[in-house]
């Protein structure tokens, strides 16, 4: 069985993430990493995917700057995305199987569809776009970059997000639909650990993987 470190970051700059999931992604693409899972949060940012277009940031970059709000261009799938504290980010940077990318989607889904049912929250899938939706309101991004089958970027889950922030962008491109967390959802404060560690479950009984946490940090991740 294919064995994944955890690693548990608390907060990073989202560029720096960035670099860091490139270093591991090659350690994996040349045999040195069965694969890493990074667990973080983000300061206030806005990202911008291969698909996505500046038309879809409501703001401009100089009044998000004003707000403390990052703008960057990331080789990820997907439109617009938002990321902030109480949000989790997960980065999977693994082989994908012979089933393919949009199978690792689905399996991307499904681990966060299960995770939420553990909180009674039933979420569902759009089959035009990745991502997790609660009443037409999205609770989770999904969007990845592949090279030479190996996966970087990933997912994040509106734990106890900032919702007004979401105002800033039309989430994924939707100009019809907003985002939703899953403390808005139970109107109750929802523990990040306690999410993190039903996530990890459900992450390694779907992707048929060992998870093994790690306690160093990401200075020792990239060498």
């Amino acid at each position: 069985m294919t064995t994944i470190g955890v690693y548990r970051l608390g907060v990073v700059p989202y560029e720096r993430a960035y670099d860091l999931q490139h270093g591991l992604q090659q350690q994996v693409i040349d045999g040195r990493s069965e694969g890493v899972l990074l667990i973080l949060e983000h300061p206030p940012t806005i990202t911008v995917g291969r698909d996505g277009t500046l038309a879809n940031v409501l703001v401009p970059p100089p009044e998000l700057a004003r707000q403390g709000v990052a703008l960057f261009f990331a080789d990820r799938g997907g439109d617009v995305t938002y990321h902030g504290p109480g949000q989790l980010v997960v980065y999977p940077i693994m082989t994908v199987g012979e089933t393919g990318p949009h199978r690792f989607v689905r399996d991307l889904e499904e681990t966060v569809i299960q995770t939420l049912a553990g909180y009674a929250i039933e979420g569902q899938r759009d089959p035009s776009h990745a991502g997790i939706w609660v009443n037409n309101e999205e609770i989770a991004a999904i969007g990845l970059g592949l090279r030479r089958r190996v996966s970087r970027h990933g997912l994040a889950l509106n734990v106890d997000t900032d919702l007004a922030a979401f105002d800033l962008i039309n989430p994924c491109g939707f100009s019809d639909r907003r985002a939703t967390s899953m403390a808005r959802l139970l109107d109750r404060a929802v523990p990040m650990d306690e999410v993190i560690e039903r996530f990890l479950d459900r992450f390694g009984a779907i992707f048929g993987v060992e998870l093994r946490v790690e306690s160093n940090g990401p200075a020792s991740l990239v060498v």
